[in-house]
């Protein structure tokens, strides 16, 4: 499958087989991992590691982020660690988001993992098995861009983002959800729109767009991602 494809069909998977991935497997991942392109102006560390690296491990391989505390930072991870995610399901395996669990090693500037591995879960058969908001509650288009955005994940599936589409460019707003938004950290909420980001740009991508520029920015109390493209 490509990335495109599999935004429709991907799962959260929380059972595993413990048995490790072929190396050939593992490299194949770490090279698609030091290929990423991330926002503007950041850089985020990613690393894979074995299930005796993580407290109370429950797949036998990790993908660890590190970054500096800051939106931008965090919304890169979420971005990067996104494209991640897919890439592991295209290939048939499971992942899962886990934003609570924690590293054996006490390596500073660690953010969030990716759980990964073989299961026998299956995918989604369409986009209706997904439970998300009417896509008119996130945004006024209704576009290949949009219902991308839609099927990201999120935590506690919160969807903390509004679009917006002007000429040559995408913007994605935080906009936290009635009392979700007090549950959800500030950390959480910025790495869910670089989430969303990536699907937003993995739908441009798909349509033949360019991407030109993305920006996480910070204005007063509110923060947004913009994607401009080109084509």
């Amino acid at each position: 499958m490509t990335l495109y494809e599999t935004i429709f069909l991907r799962r959260a998977v929380r059972k595993y087989d413990m048995a490790t991935l072929d190396a050939s497997i593992i490299t194949d991942i770490k090279n698609f991992i030091d290929n990423i392109a991330q926002m503007d102006g950041q850089t985020a560390k990613l690393e894979i590691v074995e299930a005796k690296e993580v407290n109370n491990s429950m797949a036998p391989h990790y993908i660890l982020a590190y970054c500096e505390d800051s939106d931008n930072a965090n919304a890169n991870v979420g971005f990067c660690l996104q494209a991640v995610d897919l890439y592991i399901q295209s290939l048939g395996l499971g992942s899962l988001w886990l934003g609570m669990a924690k590293p054996n090693s006490n390596e500073p500037n660690y953010c969030i993992m990716l759980a990964f591995g073989r299961s026998d879960v299956p995918f989604r058969k369409d986009e209706s098995e997904f439970d998300r908001v009417p896509l008119n509650k996130i945004s006024s288009e209704d576009n290949s861009i949009s219902r991308a955005v839609r099927l990201a994940p999120s935590a506690i599936n919160t969807q903390p983002w509004k679009l917006g589409f002007e000429p040559g460019k995408v913007i994605l707003e935080y906009f936290g959800r009635g009392a979700m938004k007090l549950v959800v950290r500030k950390k959480l909420a910025k790495i869910d729109l670089g989430i969303a980001t990536r699907h937003a740009v993995i739908a441009l991508e798909h349509e033949g767009k360019t991407i030109q520029s993305l920006k996480p920015v910070t204005d007063r109390k509110e923060f947004r991602i913009e994607v401009e493209y080109s084509g």
